[in-house]
Protein backbone atom coordinates (compact mmCIF):
# COMPACT_ATOMS: atom_id res chain seq x y z
CA UNK A 1 0.00 0.00 0.00
CA UNK A 2 1.48 3.30 -1.06
CA UNK A 3 -0.41 5.46 1.43
CA UNK A 4 1.28 4.13 4.58
CA UNK A 5 2.95 6.65 6.87
CA UNK A 6 5.04 6.13 10.00
CA UNK A 7 5.75 9.17 12.10
CA UNK A 8 6.89 10.10 15.55
CA UNK A 9 3.78 10.69 17.62
CA UNK A 10 3.29 13.78 19.74
CA UNK A 11 0.97 14.49 22.66
CA UNK A 12 -1.92 15.32 20.32
CA UNK A 13 -1.72 11.72 19.03
CA UNK A 14 -1.95 10.21 22.49
CA UNK A 15 -5.74 9.60 22.46
CA UNK A 16 -5.42 7.68 19.17
CA UNK A 17 -2.49 5.64 20.50
CA UNK A 18 -4.44 4.91 23.69
CA UNK A 19 -7.23 3.38 21.60
CA UNK A 20 -4.78 1.39 19.47
CA UNK A 21 -3.09 0.29 22.71
CA UNK A 22 -6.38 -1.18 23.97
CA UNK A 23 -6.73 -3.19 20.75
CA UNK A 24 -3.12 -4.36 21.03
CA UNK A 25 -3.47 -5.43 24.66
CA UNK A 26 -6.77 -7.15 23.85
CA UNK A 27 -5.05 -9.15 21.10
CA UNK A 28 -2.15 -10.01 23.42
CA UNK A 29 -4.50 -11.17 26.20
CA UNK A 30 -5.05 -14.33 24.16
CA UNK A 31 -1.43 -15.35 24.77
CA UNK A 32 -0.98 -14.32 28.38
CA UNK A 33 -4.45 -14.69 29.83
CA UNK A 34 -4.34 -11.11 31.08
CA UNK A 35 -7.77 -9.73 31.87
CA UNK A 36 -8.70 -6.04 31.67
CA UNK A 37 -8.55 -3.81 34.71
CA UNK A 38 -11.90 -3.12 36.48
CA UNK A 39 -12.34 0.01 34.31
CA UNK A 40 -11.96 -1.98 31.08
CA UNK A 41 -8.43 -0.80 30.31
CA UNK A 42 -5.26 -2.86 30.27
CA UNK A 43 -1.95 -2.08 31.92
CA UNK A 44 -0.46 0.88 30.12
CA UNK A 45 3.02 1.40 31.56
CA UNK A 46 4.64 1.14 28.11
CA UNK A 47 2.19 3.62 26.63
CA UNK A 48 2.95 6.05 29.46
CA UNK A 49 6.72 5.53 29.14
CA UNK A 50 6.61 6.10 25.38
CA UNK A 51 5.32 9.63 25.98
CA UNK A 52 7.22 10.53 29.16
CA UNK A 53 10.65 8.90 29.12
CA UNK A 54 13.44 10.51 27.14
CA UNK A 55 14.82 7.11 26.15
CA UNK A 56 11.55 6.10 24.43
CA UNK A 57 9.81 7.06 21.17
CA UNK A 58 6.16 6.46 20.20
CA UNK A 59 5.33 6.03 16.52
CA UNK A 60 1.93 6.18 14.84
CA UNK A 61 1.27 4.17 11.68
CA UNK A 62 -1.43 5.45 9.34
CA UNK A 63 -2.93 4.41 6.03
CA UNK A 64 -4.44 7.46 4.41
CA UNK A 65 -6.36 9.21 7.19
CA UNK A 66 -6.82 6.04 9.28
CA UNK A 67 -4.61 5.06 12.20
CA UNK A 68 -3.60 1.44 11.64
CA UNK A 69 -0.81 0.77 14.12
CA UNK A 70 1.73 1.78 16.69
CA UNK A 71 5.34 1.13 17.55
CA UNK A 72 7.06 1.99 20.83
CA UNK A 73 10.84 2.06 20.85
CA UNK A 74 12.87 2.04 24.06
CA UNK A 75 16.54 2.15 24.96
CA UNK A 76 17.28 4.81 22.36
CA UNK A 77 20.49 5.83 24.15
CA UNK A 78 21.57 2.27 24.96
CA UNK A 79 23.84 0.23 22.72
CA UNK A 80 20.82 -1.85 21.57
CA UNK A 81 17.39 -0.44 20.80
CA UNK A 82 14.28 -2.46 21.68
CA UNK A 83 11.01 -2.51 19.78
CA UNK A 84 9.01 -2.65 22.99
CA UNK A 85 5.53 -2.79 21.45
CA UNK A 86 4.34 -3.17 17.88
CA UNK A 87 0.80 -3.51 16.59
CA UNK A 88 -1.19 -3.23 13.38
CA UNK A 89 -4.97 -3.56 13.22
CA UNK A 90 -6.33 -6.82 11.88
CA UNK A 91 -7.75 -5.24 8.72
CA UNK A 92 -4.24 -4.50 7.40
CA UNK A 93 -2.40 -7.60 8.55
CA UNK A 94 -0.77 -9.63 5.80
CA UNK A 95 -0.79 -6.62 3.45
CA UNK A 96 2.86 -5.61 3.90
CA UNK A 97 2.01 -2.62 6.09
CA UNK A 98 3.51 -4.20 9.21
CA UNK A 99 6.80 -5.04 7.52
CA UNK A 100 7.03 -1.60 5.97
CA UNK A 101 6.23 0.08 9.29
CA UNK A 102 8.95 -1.87 11.13
CA UNK A 103 11.46 -1.09 8.38
CA UNK A 104 10.70 2.63 8.63
CA UNK A 105 10.86 2.70 12.43
CA UNK A 106 14.17 0.83 12.73
CA UNK A 107 15.71 2.84 9.88
CA UNK A 108 15.22 5.98 11.99
CA UNK A 109 17.51 4.46 14.65
CA UNK A 110 20.26 2.44 12.90
CA UNK A 111 22.29 -0.04 14.90
CA UNK A 112 21.56 -3.14 16.97
CA UNK A 113 17.90 -4.01 17.64
CA UNK A 114 15.95 -6.56 19.64
CA UNK A 115 12.28 -7.51 19.64
CA UNK A 116 10.47 -10.00 21.87
CA UNK A 117 7.36 -12.04 21.20
CA UNK A 118 5.58 -15.09 22.55
CA UNK A 119 6.22 -18.43 20.85
CA UNK A 120 2.53 -19.29 21.23
CA UNK A 121 1.64 -16.38 18.95
CA UNK A 122 2.24 -18.25 15.69
CA UNK A 123 1.53 -15.23 13.50
CA UNK A 124 4.08 -13.16 15.44
CA UNK A 125 6.70 -15.90 15.13
CA UNK A 126 6.33 -15.94 11.35
CA UNK A 127 6.14 -12.14 11.10
CA UNK A 128 9.23 -11.38 13.18
CA UNK A 129 11.36 -14.02 11.47
CA UNK A 130 10.36 -12.54 8.12
CA UNK A 131 11.09 -9.00 9.35
CA UNK A 132 14.54 -10.04 10.59
CA UNK A 133 15.34 -11.76 7.30
CA UNK A 134 14.13 -8.80 5.22
CA UNK A 135 16.23 -6.38 7.28
CA UNK A 136 19.34 -8.44 8.03
CA UNK A 137 19.34 -11.41 5.65
CA UNK A 138 20.77 -14.39 7.54
CA UNK A 139 22.57 -12.15 10.06
CA UNK A 140 20.04 -12.34 12.92
CA UNK A 141 19.74 -14.51 15.97
CA UNK A 142 16.85 -15.89 17.96
CA UNK A 143 16.89 -16.96 21.61
CA UNK A 144 14.48 -17.67 24.43
CA UNK A 145 14.74 -15.72 27.68
CA UNK A 146 12.75 -16.02 30.91
CA UNK A 147 10.32 -13.18 31.56
CA UNK A 148 11.77 -11.25 34.53
CA UNK A 149 9.70 -11.77 37.66
CA UNK A 150 7.28 -14.13 35.89
CA UNK A 151 8.35 -17.75 36.39
CA UNK A 152 4.71 -18.73 35.77
CA UNK A 153 4.79 -17.82 32.05
CA UNK A 154 6.74 -19.33 29.17
CA UNK A 155 9.95 -17.57 28.17
CA UNK A 156 9.80 -14.83 25.55
CA UNK A 157 11.46 -15.35 22.19
CA UNK A 158 13.88 -12.55 21.29
CA UNK A 159 15.18 -11.75 17.83
CA UNK A 160 18.29 -9.59 17.46
CA UNK A 161 19.52 -7.91 14.27
CA UNK A 162 21.51 -4.88 13.16
CA UNK A 163 20.10 -2.09 11.00
CA UNK A 164 22.71 -0.38 8.88
CA UNK A 165 22.37 3.36 8.36
CA UNK A 166 20.14 4.40 5.42
CA UNK A 167 18.93 0.88 4.61
CA UNK A 168 15.35 1.95 3.93
CA UNK A 169 13.72 5.05 2.45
Amino acid sequence: MSDVSVRLADTSDRPVLERLWLMFRHDMSEFGGVLPNPDGTFRSDRLHAAFTKADWAPYLVTSGESPVGLAFVRSLTAPTRVLSSFFVVRAVRRTGIGLRAVQEVVAKHPGPWQVAFQEGNVAAVQFWRRVATEIAGDAWIEERRPVPGRPDVPPDTWISFVVPAKTYG
